[in-house]
Parts: C-alpha cells; structure tokens; sequence
C-alpha cells in the first residue's frame, strides 16, 4: 500500500460512488493532488448494496439535470477509462392511475424534452405492446423514458476511480479518517490512523456515517449534518422462462417499471425480477437506544422485514402476473440516508472555511455523476454552472432537529413516488418555530406552511370550508382556498390587510468601512441614511446571486433584510467575505415583521402608532405602533400603499392583535403570492437564481457598471451589455384554465422552445393568469404571441409591456 501523502489540495472523505465521482471530477478539472480516504473497500457503504437504477426523471429541474449527466457520464465512461460496465439503458415506464399523476407526466415529460431527453408519453395499451406482460386495465397513461436503466453500482464507482488514479489523484482504501483540525490558515489536517494529511480543501462524502464525520467540524462552526437513515428492502427472484425468452427474442432487457401510486421499482434482473418498494409503513434504523450505529458496517445488511412490504409485493404480482411464478431468491435490506426533504447535500459545508459536503444520497448511484461536477465546480470556481439551490446544504437551518430529522426522513421514504402538489403541504415535524401570533391565526382559520421552519399562514379558511389534506391533492388553481385568496387580495385592493411574516432574515452589518466594502460587493449603489433600497449580489458570471433589502440606519451601520429560506445562505455570502473589522450579526430569531397594506392602512396605523406616516416610499424611521417599539418601514411586497412592521419578537402579539382588532384582514401566503406577482417582483430561487445573469433578469437599474468597485461579476456585465443579452425577462398574460403554469414550464413559439417560466399565479386584481419567465431575447418584444405548456398543453400568451400589470407607475404604492 502506498504511503500516505502529507499535502494534498483536496481531501476526500468517503469512497462511495459519490466520493470517487468527487475525485475523478475533482482531476478533470486539473485538480489531481486530490485523495479519498476510505476505511474499508471502495463501495462498502449503500453503494455496496444499491439497486443501481439511473432515472432522470424528477420534478426539480436541478435534479433532472444531475441525473441527466449522470447518464450522459456513465454511457461514455467505460470507454474512456478502459473499464468494463454493465449499464443497460433499457427505458423505462411510469405508470398512471389518475388524471393527477398523468398530469405530472406531462410536466416532466415537457422538463426531459426541453432539457434533450426524448420523453414520451404512452397509451396503456403502447406500454403493453412493449412490456408485454403488464396488466394495464385500470391506467390512464405512461410515461416513458429511454435514457433510463440501470447500472452496477461497483463497476461505475471503479471505473471513477481508475479515471480518477489516471489523472493523478490517489486513493488509499482500509484508512479510515478519525478526525480533522483546522489551521490558522483555515486550511486543514485530516486524521487517520496512517498518519496525517495536510489539505487546502475537505469533502466530507461519507454516505450513512455523513453526520458522525460531521460532528468532527462542530467546534469549527459546523451544525449536525440533518440526515437520518432508513431501512430500504428490495427483493430478487428466481430466473422466469418467459423473461429469459422475451430478451433473447429483443436482444435486451425489459423497461424498467414504476408503479408510483403504488409505491414500487420493478425490473428485469437477468432474468428475473428486482423488486423495491417505498412502503408507507417503513423503518428508520440506529435512532433509539437499543439501536445504536456500529463503528462499522461495511458490507453488512439488516435481517428481512417482509412482512412491512407485504401489499406492495401483492399489488406487483397482479400488476405483472408473471413474477408471481417465480421464487425469491434473496431479500437485501441496507441502511439508506435520507435528508429531510430526500434531496442531498452538495455545497459548502454551514459555518465552516474550505469543507464542502457531499453526503445524504437517497438516490446516489443516480445522481453520483451529476454530484461530483456540481461538487468540483463548488470547489475549484465557487458557483455551479446549474443553481443548485435544491441540494445547497444551507437550505437546512437550525429547526432540523434530530426528531424532525427522523420524522421528515420517515415521512419522505413513505411517500417516495408521490405527487408534490402545489398547494399541499406535508404534515410531519410541524411547529418547529412559531410566530407571536400564531395562535390567533390557527383560531381564525389560518392554513399554515413552512418556510425556513416558520409557521407561516398560507391562507385563511372559513367554518365550512375543506381544509382537508384530500383537498389540497390537485394541480388546479380553484381548491377550497381560491375564494378565500380571491378575498384576501380584494381587502389589499379595496381597505387593509395584515400579513404575519415571522421567519424574515435578517442580518446587522457595521464598523469602520462597512459600506465602502459593501459597495465592492454589490452591482449597484447604497441607499441614503434613512432610506432603503435593493441590492444584489452577482457571481463572476455576472449571474444573480442573491438580492437583499438594504437599510442604511447611520454610517457604517446596515440592516439587510432577505428571505427567510435564503436565512444561512446569505449570511454566508456576506461572511465569508468579511474583512476584519466589520461586524456581522444573524437577528432573524430576535424579530418578527408584520406587512400593513392597503389604500387605508395609513388610516390605521394612525390611529395605533406614534410615528410620521406622511413620509414618503422607501423611507424607515423608529416609530411605537400598538404600544411597542419597532422599525416601520414604507414598502410594501403586496404593491399597495403600506409598511413592513419590525419589532421584537415579544411585541409582535400586542402589534398583530391591535391591527386586527382596527379591522386588517388577516391575509395569507398565497394571496400574497398573487399580488407580488402582478407587480412583477421576483422571487428568490425562482426569478432571482443564479440560471440568469442581472441583465437577462431584467434588473439593469440595479447594476452600476461606471462605479470605481470592482465587484463580482463587473467584467461579465460589461460584456454582456456590449453584446447584448441572449435572453430577457418577460411578463406573460396566459389563456392558462384551471392551472398556473409550474416552474420551468416551456415557452414556445412557432414551435420551437423559446424559453420557461420562473413563477405563475393569478392576478385578482387584474383578473387574469400571469406568468413570469425568461425567453429569447428576440421574443421579448411587448405584444408578441407565445404559447406556455401547462401540464402537455400549449395555452396562448402574450407578452406585456415592461414594467407592472396592476398600478404600472406606482401610484398607489407611493400614495
């Protein structure tokens, strides 16, 4: 065995799939003074015991894209390293039970196509004609995907790491990593029992022990890496005759089928059947006591649990009556990580210099390929080329708890293949941070959601109303709550209404220089003292980062504000950059905020706050509302005349409670979607995402290319504005129906895709469906014609003049 190096660039802990993609990622990119740490065989984790299947279809665009490069990777892989693989790309089909599910269908079949995978949808008695021994009487529809397959888990991750070793990188396999201490430099030293290495750079990829090898970074800043893991079986069956006929008769291998609404894989494995179901009564492993997680399980296995799989086997054997001949042959049953939301942690690692994650894969041989350039990109250029927001893990912030860890975990395997429907929301691991008011909106019909682990209310129902989680299983814009948005946005139109937005971000920044350096760092100017306006952050592309409400309170001395989602991702844009000197502080626990809009909320506020209402738009100022002190701030999301309210948190009940009490109407998340959205404010990780530069954004009046500062991303700008942008941000009126468009559905025109959607609602207040989006810039011309694909169908759109749909110049916003 080769000795330990004491320097390399990148350390790698983990060789699982996803670590040996890390590396071999890491060395394509010049990187080859990179090492993988591993302290048994490669592949001795979950990889050892996948199935080894490799979907592209997701209903996230990031995601797709992963795993759309993961197949792309590993179909050229063997060859290019000289590796032996058997991955078959056999094709796959989904199969639909309802009208729902095949609406889901088409949305990704429209995703697939527009991002080059030839996804088709199938008539049951097409799926029959190809998978002949299907039962498919009781089917809507299929969806069918050729770049599906399978792939062994071992020779893909093998054949990464021979690329890897033959590009420079090194591998040293039966040396587990005990531990990490970071230098001064922020570099760090990694432990093993072999010695120790030096490195610039930390991976943390270890699969099911990911949080135990996290734990090593908490005195560094680190958090408890949210994951839990759970018991995933799946079962392979005797040799079938007539499958062994059926592929030597078509030279290949049967689709690999999906029953979702049932919750199951099956596929053909030589020449029998391979078996997973997601059942909803599953098991999470090493969470009690009498439990615990052994130093090691390397190829090791859980005893079956059949009996928890039982329907599901059933159900299979009469959706394809042919397995039911066969015998089970083996049953394998392996610990699986799961995040609270299934999705992985790829990025930065929170709170701490140079260590990156790259851990929690449910799906890790699927995703392994896509995982390791996202990881590399991260590392070597600080940005990917894809927003990769899904996986960043800063999405997570201090509510994932270990209960709500293993709850969220739970309740995600349970329901692995089901539909994400716009308007449900899932129940597990609730209440995790409450609003003051919380209990007033819950007693008044409030229909709560999370946001950042907030409770935040969605919209308020009325005695009678269905507030039934069958109600909310729908793509359709007119659920139980339509009447009651519709309501809300009228009372903002018409009188006042009160939104409780609990869970804000907010961050304080001040010393010496601080606004000297903030200027370096964003793309356009400062407000005034007493102002406030928008900032943004771009990425050396030129691409949008994220943008902030900036309140310049003294010299030197900002309050920024953000969503309350994006609470750790921006805090660490703006710490990781911090010269000394400059203070940063996270306030988002210490206060809430109320927004107060409408044509008569200065009517109110005067009658509860001693503060000067007659100051104009964009102004702050100290102010007492109801009795307590708080910041008031006149803006207003909704595009009414109004103001955010901030105060600490043990005022937020006396303020809420004294503007219902003058006659706010309680307004939800949804209304307000509505209204932001007919101003054409964006929101973030939809419109504001790093897929798009400031200028195609449409955001110029927020970049400053004549300032002195050279900030991130001038020089991209610069050009961009030269050349021209290649695509721009429209406002669509839609012919939509009973749908608003979902994320990234495709625009076309003149039959070709031109473009997709970053947001859509109905606008109340201009009685009609809008869509945002970004499209060619050629298509951008206010009044050209565009069609919008909603759920399969083409819906007509026009694009709109520049600038709002409802009060285009503001006039009731600075009233």
């Amino acid at each position: 065995m080769a000795d330990l190096p004491a320097k390399a660039r990148v350390v790698i802990i983990g060789g699982g799939v996803v670590g040996a993609s890390c590396l071999y990622h890491l060395a394509k990119r010049g990187w080859s003074d990179c090492v993988l740490l591993e302290k048994n065989e490669l592949t001795a984790g979950s990889t050892w015991h996948a199935a080894g299947n490799v979907p592209t279809f997701s209903n996230s665009w990031s995601i797709m894209n992963m795993q759309r490069y993961s197949t792309e990777l590993y179909a050229r892989l063997g060859a290019e390293v000289d590796y032996p693989m058997n991955y078959h790309q056999s094709g796959s089909i989904r199969l639909a039970h309802t009208p729902e599910r095949m609406q889901e269908f088409q949305r990704a079949c429209a995703m697939g196509r527009y991002q080059g995978i030839a996804m088709e949808i199938w008539t049951p008695e097409e799926a029959k004609a190809r998978y002949p021994f299907l039962e498919t009487h009781d089917l809507k529809g299929v969806l069918y995907d050729p770049t599906d397959g399978d792939i062994d888990p071992a020779q893909v991750t093998q054949a990464l790491a021979k690329g890897a070793r033959q590009m420079g990188a090194r591998i040293h396999r039966f040396c587990p990593a005990t531990g990490v201490t970071q230098r001064p430099d922020t570099g760090w030293i990694v432990h093993t029992d072999q010695g120790n290495i030096a490195c610039d750079y930390v991976v943390n990829a270890a699969g099911y022990y990911a949080q135990r090898v996290g734990d090593w970074f908490l005195p560094y800043g680190g958090r408890r890496v949210p994951m839990m893991v759970m018991s995933h079986q799946y079962l392979l069956t005797d040799e079938v005759p007539e499958v062994e006929a059926w592929s030597k008769a078509h030279g290949g291998k049967l689709p690999l089928l999906r029953d979702v609404d049932v919750s199951y894989y099956l596929r053909q494995e030589k020449h029998g059947f391979n078996l997973g179901p997601y059942e909803p009564n599953c098991r999470a492993h090493w969470v009690e006591d009498d439990d615990p997680m052994p130093e090691d399980f390397s190829f090791q296995l859980w005893s079956d649990d059949l009996d928890r799989i039982e329907d599901i086997v059933v159900d299979a054997m009469a959706r394809v009556p042919l397995m039911a001949s066969a015998g089970v042959s083996r049953v394998i049953n392996g610990p699986i990580p799961y995040a609270p939301d299934g999705l992985p942690l790829i990025g930065p690692m929170p709170g701490v210099r140079n260590a990156f994650e790259a851990c929690v894969f449910t799906f890790g041989i699927a995703q392994g390929g896509g995982a390791g350039k996202v990881l590399s990109e991260w590392i070597v250029d600080g940005r990917t080329e894809w927003d990769m927001w899904s996986c960043d893990p800063r999405r997570f912030t201090d509510y994932t708890d270990p209960d709500n860890c293993v709850q969220k975990g739970m309740e995600v395997y349970g329901n692995e293949y089901a539909i994400h429907f716009p308007h449900h929301e899932w129940p597990a691991a609730r209440d995790r941070k409450l609003s003051p008011n919380h209990a007033r909106m819950v007693a008044e019909g409030g229909q709560m959601g999370v946001y950042n682990g907030w409770e935040r209310a969605n919209w308020f129902a009325r005695p009678g109303d269905d507030t039934s989680q069958a109600a909310t299983k729908t793509w359709a814009r007119n659920g139980p709550w339509e009447s009651r948005v519709r309501e809300e946005c009228e009372a903002v139109r018409d009188g006042v209404g009160v939104i409780d937005l609990c869970g804000f971000s907010r961050f304080s920044l001040s010393g010496a220089g601080a606004a000297d350096w903030l200027r370096g760092r964003i793309t356009g100017a400062l407000p005034k003292v007493g102002r406030l306006n928008l900032i943004y952050f771009a990425d050396d592309r030129g691409r949008i980062v994220t943008e902030m409400s900036c309140i310049l309170r003294g010299e030197d001395d900002f309050l920024l504000m953000t969503a309350a989602v994006a609470q750790w991702h921006d805090f660490e844009l703006l710490w990781r950059a911090l010269p000394e000197g400059l203070v940063l502080r996270d306030l988002s626990a210490e206060t809430t905020t109320m927004l107060v809009t409408g044509p008569q909320s200065r009517d109110l506020l005067g009658r509860i706050a001693e503060a000067d209402l007659s100051q104009g738009w964009l102004n702050h100022q100290a102010a007492r509302v109801a009795g307590q002190d708080c910041l008031l701030v006149r803006v207003s999301f909704a595009g009414e005349l109004g103001w955010e309210v901030h105060c600490p948190m043990s005022g937020g009940a006396a303020i809420y409670n004294s503007l219902r009490d003058e006659g706010a109407t309680p307004v939800g998340m949804y209304a307000l979607n509505c209204l932001r959205i007919e101003k054409g404010y964006r929101s973030w990780k939809g419109d504001l995402s790093s897929d798009y530069s400031m200028l195609e954004a449409g955001l110029g009046r927020f970049v400053k290319l004549d300032k002195p500062q050279d900030f991130p991303g001038k020089q991209a700008l610069q050009a961009e504005h030269q050349r021209g942008a290649a695509k721009a941000f429209v406002t669509l009126v839609v012919d939509a129906g009973d749908c608003d468009a979902p994320y990234m559905s495709c625009i076309w025109k003149d039959g070709q895709i031109v473009g997709e959607t970053t947001s859509a609602a109905y606008g109340y207040r201009v009685g009609a469906a809008i869509a945002l989006g970004m499209v060619r810039a050629d298509c951008a011309v206010p009044g050209t014609e565009l069609e919008v694909e909603i759920f399969g169908t083409r819906h007509k759109a026009q694009v709109q003049p520049d600038g709002p749909l409802w009060d285009p110049d503001n006039t009731r916003l600075r009233a």
